[in-house]
């Protein structure tokens, strides 16, 4: 079963939210951080991972908002 993902990614007006094997963006902005606000709304919504990428396309970070399946240990 795949992964639910909402990827943030340059676009040509900016960026684009988009969800992971979708052929069409979920939403598109002029800015960055407006992208990064809307993918972590849908992802607290659905439960999914967000994944931001940079303008050279690597990935810059990721957040889980759901049932993370390798959730990190605590260092206590």
């Amino acid at each position: 079963m795949p992964r639910k993902e909402y990827h943030v990614v340059p676009h040509e007006n900016g960026w684009a939210v988009k969800k992971n094997n979708a052929s069409k963006s979920s939403a598109c902005t002029s800015t960055k951080s407006d992208a990064v606000s809307k993918a972590k709304e849908l992802s607290k919504n659905s439960g999914s991972e967000m994944v931001v990428h940079g303008k050279n396309g690597k990935i810059q970070y990721s957040n889980s908002y759901g049932n993370d399946p390798c959730p990190p240990k605590d260092k206590k």
